[in-house]
């Protein structure tokens, strides 16, 4: 049997950022939300999932060369808040506003890393705060947190994040980072 491992593309935080989140969304805490560990959270840009690794150095090929052909950018803060469909949320998330960059990014990612998943949707940017514990029922709708003053999240480099699925969280692991607009 092959060994596989578990990847996805996803930006670092500033170091401010992350405690910043979690204290923003404390309203949204209760018994049915399970929140994401500090070291956890990350700007996602595409979901690989589980590939054999010997397609890792593959990988890892594709990223540095996408990296290089986009630029750095800065997402501003929308809003925090149930995602990503305000009716039946699966999530909570800080939504970031949308940019060009970040969509060209995610979609050079998502051409490359998976070329043949057909019906892509234009990616949101976002971090995701906490999940919603599974065989609840619906959860209340609760109004967004919008930011007192702006929160921008400079997005300089993209990293192959390992996931190793365990009990109650994930344990996430950058295994290569690449500046972006650098050759």
């Amino acid at each position: 049997m092959e060994d596989t491992i578990r990847l996805f593309m996803a930006a670092s935080l500033p170091d401010e950022l992350g405690p910043y989140l979690q204290q923003q969304f404390q309203s949204f805490l209760d018994d049915t939300v399970r929140p994401i560990p500090l070291q956890n959270l990350h700007l996602t840009l595409f979901f690989i999932g589980n590939v054999p690794a010997t397609e890792l150095q593959t990988i890892r090929q594709k990223a540095k060369n996408i990296a290089r052909q986009c630029n750095p950018f800065t997402l501003q803060l929308a809003t925090i808040e149930q995602g990503p469909k305000p009716k039946s949320p699966r999530l909570i998330w800080a939504r970031f506003e949308s940019h060009p960059e970040f969509t060209r990014l995610s979609k050079l990612l998502s051409d490359a890393l998976a070329p043949d998943e057909p019906n892509k949707l234009k990616p949101t940017p976002h971090i995701t705060l906490a999940r919603y514990r599974k065989n609840i029922q619906r959860p209340t709708p609760k109004p967004g947190i919008l930011p007192e003053q702006p929160i921008t999240l400079p997005v300089n480099a993209v990293n192959i994040w390992r996931s190793e699925l365990a009990s109650p969280h994930p344990v996430y692991s950058i295994l290569e980072s690449y500046l972006l607009g650098k050759t």
